[in-house]
């Protein structure tokens, strides 16, 4: 089970602080991300880390602003989002999955939480 939360609302050149709670460990073959759903748009990838090696990936868009990372003794998976822009908004999915770009681009993972919404003005 997925639990997101920090969502909100906030100014552009803001920051936010999602965090996804997880029951259980993922498998080191897994891996764990962040997708975003604009309004009016699809399902699509924005951040990525891998259990093995925590290795990550960002989109274009969130290169540079965004950082994940994980904390497996909480059991939770973070996204840092700085310096946030207009096009950020949305709702913000964390998911498991054994394929990233499967997840980004096909929405397609074990496991998907209930998603928690980002308002940037």
């Amino acid at each position: 089970q997925l639990v997101e939360s920090g969502g909100g609302s906030v100014e552009a050149g803001g920051s936010l602080r999602l965090s996804c709670a997880h029951s259980g460990y993922p498998s080191s073959r897994h891996c764990m991300g962040w997708s975003r759903q604009a309004p009016g748009k699809g399902r699509e990838g924005s951040a990525g880390i891998f259990i093995d090696n925590d290795e990550t990936y960002y989109d274009d868009s969130a290169e540079g602003r965004f950082t994940i990372s994980r904390d497996n003794d909480k059991m939770a998976m973070y996204l840092q989002m700085n310096n946030l822009k207009t096009e950020d908004t949305g709702v913000y999915y964390c998911a498991v999955g054994s394929s990233l770009l499967q997840m980004w681009f096909h929405q397609i993972a074990d496991y998907w939480g209930q998603g928690t919404q980002v308002t940037v003005s």
